[in-house]
């Protein structure tokens, strides 16, 4: 695995008749080294609200937008995030459900009760808007693929956490 290739993307659509096709065949448009150390953000895919809308084709492709950590109101985002070997991302809260899926390499996600759960290939991780970060301690490289969802906070979670709590809601890495 090449921390910095961009994966493929595949974009299907609608023609004219209604017939499904293949609109956009190759790699993600949007890839981006975000911090010192090296990890890169490829932004596959997202949207703008719920119900998602699906027309035939897109005017612009989605992933043409600042590069936001949770996704927009309502909407998600699909990405894949490159960890180089002994890259750490910020400690950060969305308010958001992240689903995080190691493709390849080993991380630890690191929660601020002081916790570091190792992860494979092939873990799975829902992230339900805590506190957390991403570390990689291996002496290689580490995908993993994240899917958004646009979350609120339930009365019952606001009570528990501290009034101010800070989520990580602003643009990363250059454009």
């Amino acid at each position: 695995m090449s921390a910095a290739a961009a994966p493929r993307r595949i974009v299907t659509g609608h023609d004219d008749r209604g017939r499904s096709v293949v609109l956009s065949d190759g790699p993600a448009p949007v890839s981006r080294t975000v911090t010192d150390d090296g990890t890169a953000f490829h932004e596959i895919w997202s949207t703008a609200g719920a119900p998602a809308p699906i027309p035939a084709a897109e005017e612009r492709d989605p992933t043409q937008r600042p590069l936001r950590v949770p996704p927009e109101p309502e909407g998600t985002v699909i990405r894949v995030v490159d960890i180089p070997a002994g890259g750490r991302s910020p400690m950060h809260r969305t308010e958001s459900v992240d689903y995080g899926v190691v493709l390849d390499g080993e991380l630890h996600l690191v929660l601020d009760d002081g916790s570091a759960t190792a992860l494979a290939p092939g873990d799975i991780v829902v992230q339900r808007g805590t506190d957390h970060a991403w570390e990689n301690r291996s002496g290689g490289p580490a995908r993993m693929a994240f899917i958004l969802v646009d979350g609120r906070f339930a009365d019952s979670l606001k009570t528990r956490l501290a009034e101010a709590v800070a989520l990580y809601d602003h643009e990363v890495g250059p454009a």
